[in-house]
């Protein structure tokens, strides 16, 4: 009988980096859950941590206060997120100017949500930046900031083609992106498919994938709709009948998303970059699965 193959999630040779993704907090509640979230997570040595921007000015500042908070008070490298939506190119380009002043050098740039909501037409403001190609023009004009893009393993919902899509990733590389981050997905083939596509196209900036611990099914199942990522049967499956138990809830959902990384580190996929949605226990497990190990770091106040 033939040795099975050495496991590359089993072998302990694999340098494994992460990263994880916040929101800015809306309430007193919601500001002490981020940052017990930080505080957990942030001994694992993460490369980078973002932080989210919405449309609206006080989301804005929340970010702004948010990623100025990471640099005073942590070890931590924040990447704050920026979009086209709703401002002007001196407005945006203003938050990019403060996210200098504040210490930040990298940026998640973004063209945003349609302001009438995931599904809704988009629609750029008249003296705005009219693509997330422009925009990273203009971040690059202003500083010498590391520029994070998206890429959609499935496409994005309004991308006619997968090869439309790749079109748009190459053109932001030209323009300056040096990392993509995946929209999150369930099956890994949709993931390893797209690299091999990318790789075709002579892109070759790191593409980290999007994980998404599933925390509530039936509110991540919604929103995958509509960002057009895929949730598979055997997926829903394993969720049925778990509405009234958290507790088994939580134990599937570490058990589907450790075989989804584990599965990805035996490809060869050494970098990941974890949707948080602000709960760190999840996220922290998978990453002690991943061989991550807690590091002495600055903690913030």
């Amino acid at each position: 009988m033939n040795a099975d193959p050495v496991r590359l999630s089993r072998s302990g040779h694999s340098a494994i980096g992460v990263s994880f993704e916040f929101f800015p907090p809306k309430t007193e509640e919601m500001e002490t859950a981020l940052w017990e979230a930080v505080n957990r997570l942030a001994p694992l040595a993460p490369r980078f941590v973002s932080v989210t921007y919405g449309a609206g000015g006080t989301t804005r500042e929340r970010t702004h206060n948010t990623v100025a908070r990471i640099v005073r008070d942590t070890a931590i490298k924040p990447a704050a997120h920026l979009t086209c939506v709703a401002a002007s190119r001196n407005e945006v380009d203003d938050v990019i100017r403060s996210y200098w002043s504040a210490g930040v050098r990298h940026i998640v740039a973004l063209r945003g949500d349609p302001q009438g909501g995931i599904g809704t037409a988009f629609s750029a403001h008249p003296e705005g930046y009219q693509t997330s190609t422009a925009l990273i023009e203009g971040i690059r004009k202003i500083g010498d900031f590391e520029v994070s893009v998206s890429a959609y393993p499935e496409k994005h919902p309004e991308t006619a083609t997968l090869d439309d899509d790749l079109d748009v990733l190459q053109a932001k590389v030209d323009a300056g992106a040096t990392r993509a981050i995946t929209q999150f997905f369930f099956e890994n083939d949709h993931y390893l498919r797209f690299m091999d596509k990318v790789r075709a196209r002579g892109i070759n900036i790191p593409i980290l994938p999007g994980i998404v611990p599933v925390q509530n099914f039936k509110q991540t199942a919604s929103f995958a709709r509509k960002t057009g990522a895929s949730v598979p049967q055997w997926l829903a499956d394993r969720f049925e009948g778990l509405d009234d138990d958290p507790a088994t809830r939580r134990l599937i959902a570490a058990s589907v998303a450790a075989e989804q990384v584990l599965d990805l580190v035996d490809h060869g996929v050494t970098d990941f970059h974890f949707y948080t949605m602000n709960r760190a226990d999840l996220v922290y497990a998978i990453c002690h699965l991943l061989g991550l190990r807690p590091q002495p770091v600055k903690e913030s106040a």
